[in-house]
């Protein structure tokens, strides 16, 4: 019997993989064996950077958040406290919207999270 060596389903997939890696630099878009490298790399920072894109976010907010508080004479922590003692469930991103296109809003936030800590 003669051997198999599957050259359809080969061509198909390395046609597959350099489809993914157009775009990348040299050898690593039309070399089958880089290009497969390239494209498991680019893959591994992709789901990498998922997870660090919500940590970036979260950063900004906060760093937002804290320079309103500060322009409305309140640090951050006892900003976010007294917004949790007053009860008010706004998460970060809400209130960094707040913080950056509508100020007066954000500083009533400010002043019901003072009237709570007193």
């Amino acid at each position: 019997m003669t051997r198999a060596k599957g050259g359809f389903h080969t061509r198909r997939r390395h046609k597959k993989v350099l489809k993914f890696t157009k775009g990348h630099f040299g050898q690593r878009k039309n070399v089958f064996r880089r290009a497969n490298e390239s494209m498991i790399k680019a893959l591994w920072y992709a789901t990498r950077d998922r997870k660090n894109r919500k940590r970036d976010f979260r950063r900004l907010w906060i760093t937002r958040i804290n320079a309103a508080a500060r322009q409305n004479g309140m640090s951050y922590s006892r900003f976010i406290y007294g917004l949790k003692q007053a009860n008010v469930q706004l998460d970060r991103k809400i209130l960094a919207d707040l913080a950056v296109r509508d100020g007066e809003t954000f500083a009533r936030l400010v002043q019901v999270a003072q009237e709570a800590i007193r």
